[in-house]
């Protein structure tokens, strides 16, 4: 593995995937197609963007790749807020994965500012 893999975002980021998967394998059948797809489709995303990033040569072309993660990653918050509106995941598991999103969040933003000051 490279050393995008040992970046802590990009750890952050995969954990979440894993969170995601996770939580989805409990949705209703009828949202594998749906509601679960979608999910993790978005989850996926994150951390795949910071690995396409990691090889880009510009500012320009690594900033646009972080924010396409973080663009993803705020897909994913408002489907966690549909999974608790559902009664598909609790109160307790929405607060988790919200939190963890705010983490990854963070991280990519200090990520863009610090290419941005390059």
């Amino acid at each position: 593995m490279g050393l995008v893999y040992d970046l802590n975002l990009w750890k952050e980021a995969h954990q979440l995937v894993l969170e995601v998967y996770k939580t989805v394998d409990k949705f209703p059948k009828s949202e594998i197609f749906a509601l679960s797809s979608q999910m993790k489709r978005c989850a996926v995303s994150v951390p795949a963007n910071i690995v396409e990033e990691y090889k880009k040569q510009t500012k320009a072309h690594q900033i646009h790749f972080y924010n396409i993660s973080d663009t993803s990653l705020e897909e994913l918050k408002y489907y966690f807020l549909l999974s608790k509106d559902l009664n598909y995941i609790t109160e307790k598991e929405h607060k988790i994965l919200m939190s963890k999103s705010e983490e990854v969040g963070k991280m990519i933003a200090g990520f863009i500012k610090h290419i941005g000051a390059k």
